[in-house]
C-alpha cells in the first residue's frame, strides 16, 4: 500500500485529491481503516504477492461511491477497469447494490475514460478545492444498475 500512496503523491492527479500518508505507521493505519470497511479490495497481478492498486467503495445510504487508485507503472494495461467492473458487479450481487457514484477532476481524463466505459454518467460539475491557493472543475458520475448482475 505505502508504494501505491508513494506513487500517487508523486504523479501528476496528486493535486486533485488529498496527499495519501508516506510513513510507516501512517500508511499502516490509513490500510487498516481502509480494511476496516469490508469494501476495499487489494488488487494483485495474477498468481503474484505485487500488489498493484486498489479499489474501493463508501457507503452513504443506498448509494456505494467508487474509489481507486494503481500504481503508476501499471497503468494503460485494462486493470483498473477489470478490477472495478468486477467489484461493481460482486457489490451488485453481494450487497443488492444498485447506485453507484464517483467523483473526479475533469481535467483527469483517465479516470474519466475509465467511469464511461464502465458505463458511469456525468450529472453534474462543481468547483472543487482543497485549499484556497488552487480549485479545479470535478464531474459527479453516477452508474444505475436495474437489476442483479452474474459474476
Amino acid at each position: 500500500m505505502q508504494k501505491v500512496f508513494i506513487d500517487f503523491n508523486n504523479s501528476k492527479y496528486a493535486i486533485y485529491d488529498m496527499p495519501l500518508p508516506t510513513e510507516d505507521e501512517e500508511s499502516k493505519t490509513l490500510t487498516k481503516r481502509f480494511a476496516d470497511t469490508k469494501l476495499f479490495f487489494a488488487v494483485f497481478l495474477k498468481n503474484s504477492n505485487d500488489m498493484i492498486g486498489y479499489v474501493c467503495f463508501h457507503k452513504n445510504g443506498d448509494k456505494y461511491d467508487l474509489g481507486y487508485c494503481f500504481h503508476s507503472a501499471y497503468h494503460s494495461n485494462g486493470y483498473a477497469y477489470e478490477s472495478a467492473d468486477a467489484l461493481i458487479k460482486y457489490i451488485t450481487t453481494e450487497y443488492g447494490a444498485n447506485h453507484f457514484t464517483a467523483g473526479t477532476a475533469l481535467d483527469n481524463k483517465p479516470s474519466c475514460k475509465l467511469l464511461k466505459k464502465l458505463s458511469f454518467i456525468c450529472i453534474s460539475t462543481e468547483t472543487v478545492s482543497f485549499n484556497d491557493a488552487f480549485s479545479f472543475q470535478g464531474g459527479n458520475f453516477e452508474l444505475r444498475i436495474n437489476k442483479k448482475i452474474p459474476i
